[in-house]
């Protein structure tokens, strides 16, 4: 008891270090990413779609073969249009995963519950050798 009380200032500083490399291991847990393996998987097995919410001239550049392209911006409407039935699995995809993360708010409120961000979106995709098609 005498060392924890003498030493309380080193135990803190531990505990706060270790949080901190905790917390992305936390944060991603909960943030709905899936990997580019795990993506891949869902894809052959279970028919999952993939979402590109790149804008035109993004998705014309390079998607992930078989994406269907619905801009951030258009999501509330025309995704139920291009995803009809909403149990299929669906990967929301964009070149770095930030406006996939918000997208994924937007496809859970329309009920679409198996939505999913690709983790580092197009950008891991790639890094991962995995096929890239050009419009």
């Amino acid at each position: 008891m005498k060392f924890i009380l003498d030493n309380w200032q080193l135990i803190a500083v531990a505990l706060a270090s270790g949080g901190m490399l905790m917390w992305p291991v936390i944060q991603g847990a909960t943030a709905g990413g899936i990997s580019t393996a795990g993506a891949v998987q869902l894809i052959n097995r279970e028919r999952a779609i993939v979402v590109d919410v790149c804008e035109a001239d993004e998705f014309a550049a390079g998607h992930v073969g078989g994406a269907r392209n619905v801009p951030v911006g258009e999501l509330e409407k025309r995704l139920p249009e291009v995803v009809k039935n909403k149990t299929v699995p669906l990967i929301l995809v964009c070149a770095t995963g930030a406006r996939a993360n918000r997208a994924l708010a937007t496809a859970k409120k329309l009920g679409y519950e198996q939505a999913q961000v690709l983790t580092g979106g197009l950008k891991a995709w790639r890094e991962a050798n995995l096929p890239v098609e050009k419009a």
